[in-house]
């Protein structure tokens, strides 16, 4: 591992940059989106958190912090809206990478669709993807466990035609599947090619972060600007981290749920996270006592290593900042930082292991532990576990679920934009609130790249753009946002209008809720009764949004007419 730096304040290093490579003279900012994996709302010190992210606060310190920014609640179908400025199912991607045979459920990228990095690759820019793609269709093998276990091999992961080096970037080193070993991840490529053998004491997040680093001192070199997507794995299960980062944590967690929730949500309020609004924690999911808790032990550790999982990647970013001050590119490169959706509450360990992405062997042969009644504490490569419910309840403070629901819990990110050249320095260490989605990463990149979003693209007839620039955040502070935002995964719906007031169907069984996140941001009190009307009109308006983004029919919705 490498020795700690000392960072300076990021204005300080912009100011003081000696350009290391050939001066720039394209005047296009460079562009890195950085998305992180299962993240929670309150996990990054600068939302409120415990755990040590100096890299993220301080990008956020002299950048904007959004406290009203959308994901789309799962990995797959987020990555998808992200990369192509549409709605998940506009791009194919509704669900998982598995084909449901129906418009929006397809599993992999849509050809209707472009990527950010096939627009900037037109309009001049080098592009690079480093980490997780998640977004092609990845049918299972019949001997799926041996290949999970690097007891077989093939030379492909899903059909060529769907890699990040087929989709505008002019590199990869990452993985294409969704969950991996963190010491010797399933998936890894560099461009097409299976790397088959990973050196003794590789990390994936630490991997990453060098890769990232080493590329941006190499693109510094030319006179053009680069778009590189670093999308790491961490911190989603398997709870895998180094043992000097757990070390930091070792007793964190040995208060309990209660009170490290509560400790967030304090936070939260001091640095005024949602404005004027003072009673925005919702309550608490789960009544148990952290003192009656037989298994404190384990669950203080599982939440010890998700912290040291987001500590190692904070490092990284770190390392990133550092690449961009020693070329002198800093000043004038846009850092977007978001999560995929919010904290998972699943319980991994009751998986079947060697099913899916789920490996149950180590390549030299070692049993993994799917620690059901947690009988052995997760963090080595052996192990194989979650933080679950509970402990996804703290991290998503102070909203209400977590991951895979349309609930605020589920589906906003923290999201922080840093440009000292381009965000309006009385902005800067501010809180905006106004409202963004993954979708418009897009626009905000063919705005920046002065690039032509196509109405075709290698002879493919392209979807619209859905999404919105965030340019005019940066330099006034406000925007003209979306009319309306709407939500499908699984079955679990929302709509959200620009006035702040919001509907969730949380699967088909259940009745619609209405809530007014002007005044209760957390989704405490249910509406629905007292303005039926209101709720009336909006799931009209989602169920006409349904329509035309391809929401409608969704999977098993024949077979549920043919019940009724």
């Amino acid at each position: 591992m490498k020795p700690e730096k000392v960072l300076l304040p990021l204005s300080m290093l912009a100011v003081g940059a000696v350009t290391a490579g050939a001066a720039q003279k394209d005047k296009r900012p460079n562009i890195i989106v950085i998305l992180a994996d299962d993240l929670g709302y309150s996990d990054l010190g600068c939302y409120g958190g415990e755990i040590q992210t100096p890299n993220l606060d301080r990008l956020a310190s002299e950048g904007l912090r959004f406290t009203h920014f959308y994901n789309t609640s799962r990995s797959c179908p987020t990555r998808a809206s992200l990369l192509t400025g549409l709605y998940q199912h506009q791009a194919g991607i509704g669900r998982m990478t598995f084909d449901d045979h129906l418009p929006g459920y397809r599993g992999t990228l849509s050809r209707n669709a472009v990527t950010i990095a096939e627009v900037l690759k037109e309009a001049g820019y080098r592009t690079s993807m480093v980490g997780k793609w998640h977004v092609a269709e990845t049918p299972l093998r019949k001997d799926q466990r041996d290949w999970l276990n690097h007891q077989v091999f093939y030379d492909t992961y899903s059909d060529l035609c769907n890699y990040p080096v087929n989709r505008g970037f002019d590199s990869h080193y990452g993985i294409i599947y969704g969950v991996v070993d963190y010491f010797d991840p399933f998936s890894l490529v560099e461009g097409e090619v299976p790397i088959k053998e990973v050196p003794e004491g590789y990390y994936i997040t630490q991997a990453l972060s060098d890769r990232a680093a080493s590329e941006i001192r190499e693109y510094a070199k030319e006179d053009r600007p680069f778009f590189m997507y670093l999308a790491y794995t961490s911190p989603h299960w398997p709870l895998h981290a180094l043992p000097e980062d757990i070390e930091k944590y070792k007793d964190t967690y040995k208060c309990g749920w209660e009170e490290i929730r509560n400790a967030r949500y304090e936070r939260q309020q001091e640095m005024g996270l949602f404005g004027d609004q003072k009673d925005f924690l919702s309550e608490r999911q789960f009544k148990d006592s952290w003192e009656d808790n037989p298994t404190a032990e384990w669950d203080a550790r599982a939440m010890a290593v998700h912290a040291a999982m987001v500590d190692r990647m904070d490092q990284g970013i770190g390392e990133v900042i550092a690449a961009l001050e020693e070329t002198g590119e800093l000043n004038n490169t846009l850092i977007l930082f978001m999560s995929d959706n919010g904290c998972s509450s699943e319980v991994c360990q009751n998986y079947s292991p060697g099913d899916n992405d789920r490996p149950d062997m180590t390549r030299d042969g070692r049993q993994m532990v799917y620690p059901k009644n947690k009988e052995v504490l997760p963090g080595p490569e052996t192990t194989y576990a979650s933080i679950g419910a509970k402990w996804a309840n703290v991290a998503n403070t102070p909203f209400r679920f977590w991951k895979a629901k349309s609930y605020e819990g589920g589906i906003c990110t923290p999201m922080i934009a840093f440009w000292p050249k381009g965000i309006d320095k009385k902005s800067a260490g501010t809180i905006t609130e106004e409202t963004g989605h993954v979708m418009d990463i897009m626009a905000t990149c063919v705005e920046l790249a002065d690039a032509e979003y196509p109405e075709t693209y290698k002879g493919h007839d392209i979807i619209p753009m859905e999404g919105l620039s965030l340019v005019p955040v940066f330099k006034t502070g406000h925007r003209e946002g979306h009319e309306y935002l709407g939500f499908e995964h699984f079955n679990e719906r929302a709509f959200l209008s620009d006035d702040g007031w919001k509907i969730v169907k949380p699967g088909n069984k259940a009745d619609w809720e209405l809530y007014n996140l002007n005044e209760d941001r957390s989704e405490q009190h249910n509406l629905a009764s007292r303005y039926p009307d209101r709720l009336a009109e909006m799931v009209s308006q989602y169920e006409a949004w349904a329509k035309r983004c391809m929401v409608e029919p969704y999977p098993g919705q024949n077979r549920q007419a043919k019940k009724k």
